[in-house]
């Protein structure tokens, strides 16, 4: 079927300043990647999945202006940690404020300095998940991503790797637009940490596509930065084999517009898919996530938690799917979302799906909304706790189970003091 004109105008005006780079060992999937983008087209409000959520920031020719946040004498986040640093400014690797790429365990690349080559391992990855994810629901600007980005890390780890890799995203140019693709690949009884923080771009599409094999682990933690204008697509896409685990968890402040996907298969036998995210929203904001994950293997767990904290008129979406394929049987699925309305203008919109093909499963799936308990709250003021304290305590305890999916005690400490550092500011 042909697409709308309007579809075909609004693609072609994005594209017309982008070249697809024909050469190299990716070239074959960024054709494939345009060929299934030029059948899609691009977003728009008349799609099912995108009905909350208008596109249009994230599709027009021209990044939205995004003004440069200035977080002051703020210490950045995971600052403290021992890591290998990975620093992008504006999507552009700065080698000078970045580590040593060589670590134990692990094979490190930038997609801009090995895309020329004839051979590398990331040819066998490089959008085949991302391929993969597009059915049943499409995701075209994942596709475009594929199709045009020209810079990421491509990572092979082979071993238990002692030191998270952190990729550190910074935004100078109040226009800026940046794609970032990065691969990796988790082989088979491996373990890695990725951080990743920093809000990297006026205008900013990303994918992350993991490979977990049987038995290995991969650990993500990420946080979004606090630059108010800048907009957002990110996309995870990540398939599990036996016995492995995949834990993801996103911090999300700010921002006028920011679109998490992530589409996890479970295609492996006792294997376990965590994702979890806290977003608070003040003013001119909308945040979404949405979430996909198919199992296909037996006797395995996922998890999806997510929480919002919403005032002033932010809008929060979560669209969470668990299919559940026939044969899968001993699953267990587990999926909640719930917000936190600070006053009485501000939206929350939930669109919780089950599918389940398998008779032996244990799946639950529940959305809320509320207010602060007023229970709580004077329970706290009875006990001479300040009001704007006792507000701070009851928002964070709604946020604490998302949180909790952190398994790292001094990074999950670090989130919940920037939390309330964000409440402060906001007058809770």
């Amino acid at each position: 079927m042909a697409l709308p004109q309007p579809k075909l105008d609004k693609l072609a005006a994005l594209t017309a300043g982008l070249a697809l780079p024909k050469s190299g060992w990716a070239a074959p999937a960024r054709a494939d990647a345009m060929s299934r983008l030029a059948a899609m087209g691009l977003p728009d409000k008349r799609d099912e999945y995108w009905r909350y959520t208008d596109p249009t920031p994230l599709t027009t020719a021209v990044a939205p202006f995004a003004a440069v946040f200035d977080a002051g004498d703020e210490t950045p986040l995971f600052d403290a940690i021992d890591r290998v640093k990975l620093v992008f400014v504006d999507g552009i690797f700065d080698a000078a404020a970045s580590d040593d790429l060589t670590l134990s365990g692990i094979e490190i690349d930038l997609l801009s300095r090995v895309a020329a080559l004839d051979i590398h391992w990331a040819r066998d990855s490089y959008g085949v998940l991302e391929c993969r994810g597009q059915l049943p629901v499409a995701r075209p600007l994942a596709a475009l991503n594929t199709a045009f980005a020209t810079e990421g890390v491509l990572i092979r780890v082979s071993a238990k790797v002692t030191k998270p890799v952190a990729l550190i995203y910074l935004h100078k140019s109040d226009g800026s637009d940046v794609k970032l693709h990065h691969c990796i690949k988790v082989e088979q009884g491996a373990q890695l940490s990725l951080l990743e923080n920093g809000p990297a771009a006026a205008r900013f599409n990303s994918v992350l596509e993991v490979d977990v094999a049987d038995g290995a682990r991969f650990h993500h933690i990420r946080a979004q930065g606090r630059d108010h204008a800048r907009h957002a697509a990110t996309h995870i896409f990540a398939r599990l084999g036996n016995g492995s685990a995949f834990k993801s968890f996103t911090l999300t402040a700010n921002g006028a517009l920011t679109r998490n996907e992530a589409v996890i298969d479970l295609d492996g036998d006792d294997a376990a898919a965590h994702v979890a995210g806290a977003a608070v929203g003040d003013g001119q904001f909308l945040h979404d996530d949405t979430v996909f994950i198919t199992h296909t293997g037996q006797r395995c767990e996922s998890r999806q938690v997510f929480k919002k904290v919403l005032k002033n008129g932010a809008v929060g979406v979560f669209q969470g799917k668990i299919l559940v394929k026939q044969g899968a049987q001993k699953t267990d699925g587990y999926q909640i979302s719930q917000s936190l309305m600070l006053d009485d203008d501000s939206q929350f919109l939930a669109k919780p799906e089950l599918e389940i093909y398998a008779d032996d499963v244990k799946c639950s799936h529940g959305s809320t909304s509320g207010a602060i308990d007023d229970t709580a709250l004077f329970y706290l003021r009875s006990r001479g706790v300040p009001l704007k304290d006792a507000q701070s305590l009851l928002v964070l305890a709604f946020l604490a189970e998302a949180i909790s999916e952190i398994e790292d005690d001094a990074i999950a400490e670090d989130i919940r003091l920037r939390l309330d550092g964000w409440l402060s500011r906001h007058g809770r």
